[in-house]
């Protein structure tokens, strides 16, 4: 009997559950402190009222016999999937909805779409970058190379002609730093991309925080990324299914290597491995693309960009150097004085009850930053940086 020995090349603990920890022994001992979380990219706002109401009718219809539902085809109801396709049209983009694959989530599939790549791959994943792509090509004992996000380039790392690569992460707007990229640059990297013979899989879980119509929100929003590109959504951020989990991925039917199609791979993946979402969720997520459901997501993503604008003015104030928290609900500071990530997590946890994420756990050009979320009530984030502003390290 063996075990997969990739294992033991990953750390202890996943990053969240170090920082839980800390945080529930602290105020194990601290009983009447008041801790601000503002680490975890968790929602706080409740449901759009259009998802609610979809919900409870999709509930009471699985109570009939008559509008019970049971197995669907695995890949997602066509009326989510249209839906889907009719908002990617409002970006310019066509997408076929045998192109749409239904999920539980953006970080399941950033996973398990690895199952139809070799492992002998080279994988080229942004430093620091959402731990979810170094763990999970680790679990499958990629090689692993890592192009530098800093300070210099804004942390939007670009192709490097020198560095050779099968599969590549790209997340924009980005998690954890909130840097977005531009087309310009997008369009390097799937220039690049097809330079390569590699395939992009694009994180577009925070694309609804992208206001400005000259970014993009998309990756098939650029030239030829239908090519070389898999995108991957969610609808956690867009419209606060955290709890609710629903997302989709794109496998467009022109992208083939060696003249396999990997749209046919990812199906035949899926039918043997996944269920399906529940027809009750699909409906709360069709629910999310209609006009009010629009409506109510975009008040809900206003609020949180808002918390995020108090939380740079605040850093500006102090002479904080940062990126992010303009489409994006992560602001990226960096730490005061010099002082190492964990070090300030602890100074703001112990001095000022505040929890953010310590930048180290995204990787080594992580070391020295701090990420803060903007997902949280107004009041504690309002407090949280008046906290900072009269608490100087």
């Amino acid at each position: 009997m063996k075990l997969n020995p990739n294992y033991r090349n990953l750390q202890d603990s996943y990053l969240f559950v170090r920082i839980a920890k800390k945080v529930s022994d602290f105020a194990a001992k601290n009983r009447d402190a008041k801790i601000i979380r503002m680490g975890i990219g968790d929602v706080t706002l409740p449901l759009p009222a259009a998802s609610v109401s979809a919900l409870k009718q999709a509930a009471a219809e699985m109570g009939e016999k008559k509008t019970f539902r049971g197995y669907d085809d695995n890949q997602g109801y066509d009326f989510l999937k249209n839906s889907v396709s009719s908002y990617y049209r409002q970006k310019n983009v066509e997408i076929d909805n045998s192109e749409i694959f239904i999920s539980d989530g953006a970080k399941s599939d950033a996973g398990n779409i690895l199952d139809i790549f070799s492992p002998d791959n080279t994988v080229l994943i942004p430093d620091p970058v959402y731990p979810v792509y170094v763990d999970t090509n680790i679990m499958n004992g990629r090689k692993i190379v890592f192009t530098n996000g800093n300070e210099s380039n804004g942390f939007l790392p670009m192709p490097d002609e020198n560095i050779s690569a099968d599969i590549i992460y790209i997340c924009s707007p980005n998690n954890p730093t909130g840097a977005v990229y531009t087309k310009e640059q997008l369009t390097q990297w799937v220039e690049y991309a097809i330079s390569q013979n590699a395939v992009i899989l694009f994180d577009a879980a925070y694309e609804a925080f992208v206001r400005d119509e000259n970014l993009p929100s998309s990756i098939y929003q650029i030239k030829d990324a239908k090519k070389c590109a898999v995108e991957i959504c969610s609808l956690s951020k867009t419209a606060g299914f955290t709890g609710t989990r629903c997302g989709y991925t794109i496998v467009p039917s022109e992208l083939e290597i060696d003249g396999i199609s990997l749209n046919r791979m990812w199906l035949r993946r899926q039918n043997t491995k996944f269920n399906g979402v529940s027809y009750i969720v699909q409906r709360g997520a069709e629910a999310v693309f209609s006009q009010d459901g629009q409506s109510q997501t975009k008040e809900n993503i206003s609020y949180y960009l808002e918390n995020a604008k108090i939380i740079r003015k605040a850093l500006t104030e102090r002479g904080i150097w940062f990126v992010g928290g303009i489409h994006s609900p992560y602001v990226w500071l960096k730490c005061p004085g010099g002082i190492d990530s964990w070090e300030y997590f602890d100074y703001l946890l112990e001095k000022i009850n505040i929890v953010g994420t310590p930048g180290s756990g995204f990787g080594k050009n992580g070391e020295g930053f701090f990420r803060l979320s903007a997902f949280g009530n107004r009041e504690n984030v309002e407090e949280a940086m008046d906290r900072m502003q009269r608490e100087s390290y």
